[in-house]
């Protein structure tokens, strides 16, 4: 059998950390600005932990198995 491709779309949006936690852009960083605060804006640029019910359709799309 060949093996499982990645999606290219999956690895440009999220990474693995050291310990194998999946992180991700913030939701809400890409328009309508103008009416958030600065603090807010400055929080998005961080990456935030993805949610663990999201966890398992991502690990599958970067093909990080179970």
């Amino acid at each position: 059998m060949p093996k499982m491709k990645s999606h290219s779309g999956a690895k440009k949006r999220f990474r693995k950390t050291a310990k194998g936690k999946l992180r991700g852009r913030h939701a809400m960083s890409s328009h309508i600005l103008e009416k958030k605060s600065q603090k807010r804006k400055r929080g998005f640029r961080k990456p935030v932990a993805i949610s663990e019910t999201d966890e398992p359709r991502v690990r599958k799309l970067l093909g990080g198995g179970k």
